[in-house]
């Protein structure tokens, strides 16, 4: 499923600090469940987000590196943890601290993935935002 790309800007908005925002996806990153804040900070309707791919939020700062290694963990079973710049519904920004963990079922089996996020520290922001950069760039 196709995400609608819209304009982005430079209007960064601020995750408040005590902010719990959580989304689950199914096995192949389908919204599943996205809590109010979530729905907030992305400026989209809760229901709206529901059905649809979780990289509906994807920046294009974002480079395409950064995910491959988090599916590579998640696929391993293994959480992942990082930096993520979002994409808002008007165009802006926000940055969050992910960690994303596989959701197990009956038997241990592996039946799609939960999100937590939370506000980073400034310096967490720009580092991710100096080396994402670098990424986009060319660097390895």
């Amino acid at each position: 499923m196709a995400v609608a790309r819209r304009d982005v800007t430079n209007v960064e908005t601020q995750v408040p600090g005590d902010a719990f925002i959580y989304s689950q996806t199914d096995l192949k990153g389908i919204i599943v469940e996205a809590n109010e804040v979530f729905a907030t900070l992305s400026g989209y309707e809760a229901e709206e987000m529901v059905g649809k791919p979780h990289n509906l939020v994807r920046h294009p700062d974002m480079p395409k590196e950064a995910f491959a290694d988090m599916w590579r963990s998640l696929k391993a079973g293994r959480p992942w943890q990082g930096a993520v710049k979002n994409c808002r519904k008007d165009g802006g920004f926000y940055w969050v601290m992910a960690t994303i963990s596989p959701v197990r079922g009956e038997g241990g089996r592996v039946v799609g993935y939960q999100s937590v996020r939370r506000r980073p520290s400034r310096e967490q922001a720009k580092a991710a935002a100096d080396a994402y950069k670098r990424i986009l760039g060319g660097d390895k």
